[in-house]
């Protein structure tokens, strides 16, 4: 089964949800307008299509290698890669100056879908090195700016994280590597650093290391962390390779799914030391590091998304083709395709529904993203940054969490052929696990919403979305069909329930944490739910207006009959997470631990 970008689709969510027109507008986007973004969305699907899909099932039977301190990627990776940097991939939303191409975060996430959908180890690379080029643009100075982020944008050299330590996962306060200052303003690191994406690879020549470390004398906890970059190889004043550092692979870890992407155990300081440059100032490490992670929570969103597409791709395809038992209206009088049974068509939608609304809220959040950075006005500048960090979790946990429901949902259309690895179905589900965990588990997503999103200001960005929702409920209540009626209906009830847990949050964190920590993932799944049917809702509307303007009618039957399920079969399951989160609490807390 060939992967084929939803391009459609895409652009629909850009033009109607994201208001790609009024991206256009902002400095520095003057000629990233619809357009473009259909060039650009076209190009992308082609290599995508052509030549990183087809390597995503070798990826899998053939995974990377490990031997001798060396990691050989999955044949094939390579020369992908290869093509992937020389077509400007790595640098499509980084600034000209140090030889991106300086479009929207709004494009961009829809290139990212597509790399990710089409094989997701492969993405990760690059979905990494964006991280790492994030932070060096935030707070490196102009010299490190100039000798690494060009290099990595032509892929060159590619980039990494290393946080996490065998004793330091989600607690980074517990980080120990060291960091010894020499006389020539250098550091030297000191430690051992794992679950390392891409952290030991031969696709590129050199790999750029941004390392969480402890300067000596440094305070204890978070407060005395500070971000580090440590290359493979010593550049060369020309920017050549010098000599190989003192950071070396000693193993790759054998894992669930996306096992062609290597994740790296890397030991710093084996033979005196590695050489690293601080990055910005001591101790505020990880405030820097933050950056790559708001960015890498997104990108992982977005591989939610990819692989849940994927799925529903391959689900699509079998369902046409396989032909088993009468369809039960008696409509034909023999064994027919699987996809006329309703069971099987309510599968499919539900992995159409979700897929398609997580797409447009990743989106719609770019755009806020983008406005965040460019809008001329300070305070919609600061409204937009507002919106986009309260819908980064959202993206995240919700987009993940709704990509294992959806691959759970392919193996089950597959029946028993889904169980059997050759279909390929079994390894979307396997791949979307770990987007659940890495780059701070869906908890984690729920505890920065409940914490840094809901409770700093008071609920006032929550209140502030639902009333935005609210507007569109009214769109939809004054049109005359079913469909939109039905819409706002089911998004009034999802509203209120939100509204009411917003409530619950502000008015007990501080004095019942446990009870609103109880519920904190049922949160953040209801407001992920809420938002992304809201822009259901939104399509829908805008699907009818053009269906009415003759504008692709099927494409837009089709939008507005995905929506009206999404409001009947999904939406309509936010109330009851209301009901868990704002009464359920005591049946969490009671059990004595002992029990257990």
């Amino acid at each position: 089964m060939t992967y084929r970008a939803p391009v459609k689709d895409m652009l629909f969510a850009m033009k109607e949800l994201a208001n790609i027109d009024a991206v256009a507008q902002l400095p520095g986007f003057e000629d990233a307008g619809y357009d473009t973004a259909q060039a650009v969305l076209e190009e992308c699907a082609k290599l995508n299509e052509g030549v990183v899909a087809p390597l995503n099932w070798d990826g899998d039977l053939n995974p990377s290698s490990f031997s001798d301190g060396q990691v050989h990627a999955t044949p094939g990776f390579k020369a992908a890669f290869q093509q992937y940097a020389a077509g400007g991939w790595q640098g499509i939303h980084h600034p000209v100056d140090v030889g991106g191409q300086g479009l929207p975060k709004l494009i961009h996430a829809a290139c990212m879908e597509m790399v990710n959908a089409a094989n997701t180890s492969f993405a990760l690379c690059p979905l990494l090195t964006d991280g790492a080029i994030e932070a060096i643009l935030t707070a490196g100075s102009d010299e490190q700016r100039a000798a690494y982020i060009p290099k990595m944008i032509d892929g060159t050299w590619t980039g990494t994280m290393n946080l996490t330590e065998p004793q330091a996962g989600s607690d980074l306060s517990m980080v120990r590597t060291r960091a010894e200052p020499q006389a020539d303003g250098s550091f030297r690191l000191f430690g051992t650093k794992i679950f390392i994406t891409w952290g030991e690879h031969d696709m590129a020549e050199n790999i750029v290391h941004l390392v969480l470390a402890r300067v000596s004398g440094a305070p204890e906890g978070v407060k005395g962390i500070s971000l580090f970059i440590c290359p493979k190889f010593m550049p060369n004043p020309d920017g050549s390779n010098g000599a190989r550092n003192d950071v070396h692979c000693v193993s790759i870890e054998h894992k669930m799914g996306i096992k062609a992407s290597p994740t790296a155990v890397l030991q710093y300081g084996d033979n005196g030391g590695a050489v690293g440059y601080l990055i910005g100032q001591e101790n505020r490490g990880l405030e820097y590091m933050f950056v790559m992670m708001n960015a890498a929570r997104f990108g992982v969103g977005v591989q939610g998304i990819a692989v849940a597409d994927r799925a529903y791709q391959r689900a699509v395809a079998y369902a046409r083709d396989r032909v088993q038992s009468r369809p039960v209206d008696g409509s034909m009088n023999s064994a027919a395709p699987i996809i006329h049974h309703p069971d099987v068509r309510r599968m499919l939608l539900t992995m159409r529904a979700y897929t398609e609304g997580c797409r447009a809220m990743a989106m719609v959040g770019a755009a806020a993203f983008d406005a965040s950075h460019h809008h001329p006005d300070a305070e919609a500048r600061k409204q937009n940054q507002a919106f986009y960090e309260f819908l980064v979790p959202l993206i995240k946990g919700f987009s993940t969490e709704m990509s294992l429901e959806v691959t759970s949902l392919g193996v089950q259309v597959h029946g028993g052929m889904g169980f059997i690895e050759e279909t390929g179905a079994a390894q979307h589900y396997r791949d979307a696990k770990i987007l659940t965990i890495y780059e701070g588990t869906t908890a984690i997503q729920a505890n920065d919403l409940v914490g840094r999103k809901t409770m700093r200001d008071g609920g006032a960005t929550a209140r502030a979305i639902a009333a935005q929702i609210e507007a569109t409920e009214a769109a939809l209540a004054a049109r005359t069909s079913a469909s939109a009626r039905a819409m706002a209906h089911r998004l009034g009830a999802a509203r209120k329930a939100f509204l009411d847990v917003v409530a619950f949050v502000v008015g007990g964190t501080k004095s019942s944490p446990n009870a609103v920590f109880a519920g904190s993932v049922n949160y953040l799944m209801l407001a992920g739910n809420l938002v992304a049917g809201w822009q259901m809702g939104r399509a829908l509307i805008a699907a009818e207006d053009r269906l009415a303007a003759g504008d692709e009618p099927a494409f837009m039957k089709a939008k507005i009959a995905t929506a009206r399920f999404y409001g009947d079969h999904i939406l309509s399951k936010v109330p009851g997470l209301r009901d868990s989160i704002v009464e359920g609490a005591d049946s969490i807390t009671d059990m004595a631990l002992e029990a257990f």
